[in-house]
């Protein structure tokens, strides 16, 4: 389990992070959200032990990485954004250097090289210098680094920045796979892989923490409402649906004569489905069509960054 606790941190008369506070269970996906300059990378630069906080501090496992960094970075495997990589290297002699400065020794180097070769798929290219490599083979090779010493947390900063839609996919892949035996912070402007790979988001702007959980769960706090979709054919369908308690806004949209497009914007937590469907009974209408729109990651993000 990582916590950050209240960090904060500035740079001149920049505070970059402002009393920041959050944490990872063993186990989660978590995405950190946030528009550029919101404070991510320094944030991961706090929890990786590359920035000292003004204030605050960081848990990993209980482990204060103010007072005890070693023990705590022993936990933790930090994918750098940009991905800083000896390019003139092999990419077995890279991973051999890697081990050494993470503490690895002799007798454990082949159990520790093989782990990552396999965990990043870099058999086809384990000698090859990394200058040759694909962008998205270099990331792999960046992954295998930060995993080299079997960490139990992996905290990566736009692991997919800058790679074509296959390579994208790849990795997305490989941090799936990851995330079976490691808690796993990802920081990416890409918005439907947080959708697809974390099971909660943070949100952050302007420093601050502004929105924690599930996308569903934030959207409830952010937005607050839902839409309900209503295609329906039959009489005095408008005069009707006015009349129903707990819709905020509705829109009619003819379809033709006596068929509708509804569109009915609620209280999230309103439900709403069997008022129409009673409706519908009560008045002969046909039922073409009935479906909830939650918010998606896009919009819940552009109502918290404001």
């Amino acid at each position: 389990m990582i916590e950050v606790k209240n960090i904060s941190k500035s740079f001149d008369d920049i505070k970059a992070v402002d009393d920041l506070s959050f944490s990872i269970k063993n186990g989660e996906v978590v995405g950190l959200l946030g528009p550029n300059g919101a404070g991510k990378t320094t944030t991961m630069r706090i929890m990786t032990g590359f920035f000292h906080p003004d204030a605050g501090d960081v848990l990993v496992n209980g482990i204060s990485i103010k007072k005890d960094s070693i023990g705590a970075l022993k936990l933790i495997g930090y994918l750098p954004e940009n991905n800083p990589l000896y390019k003139d290297m092999i990419v077995s002699d890279f991973l051999k250097y890697s081990a050494s400065l993470k503490g690895i020794k002799n007798t454990d180097l082949k159990d520790a090289l093989d782990f990552v070769v396999k965990s990043a798929n870099l058999s086809k290219v384990f000698y090859r210098p990394i200058s040759e490599l694909s962008k998205g083979f270099k990331q792999r090779v960046g992954i295998a680094s930060a995993l080299i010493h079997k960490p139990e947390i992996v905290i990566m900063d736009e692991p997919t920045e800058g790679l074509d839609p296959s390579q994208r996919v790849e990795i997305r892949d490989l941090i799936k796979e990851l995330s079976i035996n490691h808690t796993v912070l990802i920081s990416t402007h890409v918005l439907q892989e947080v959708e697809s790979m974390c099971s909660r988001i943070v949100i952050i702007n302007k420093g601050q923490k502004v929105g924690d959980g599930s996308i569903s769960e934030i959207s409830k706090s952010a937005l607050n409402v839902k839409t309900i979709f209503f295609e329906v054919e039959g009489k005095k369908v408008e005069s009707q649906i006015k009349k129903l308690n707990d819709i905020r806004e509705v829109k009619f949209t003819k379809v033709s004569d006596d068929r509708y497009k509804v569109e009915l914007i609620v209280d999230f937590d309103s439900v709403i489905q069997p008022a129409l469907f009673d409706l519908a009974k009560e008045n002969n209408w046909k039922v073409w069509e009935l479906t909830e729109k939650g918010h998606n990651l896009e919009e819940i993000f552009k109502q918290l960054t404001r």
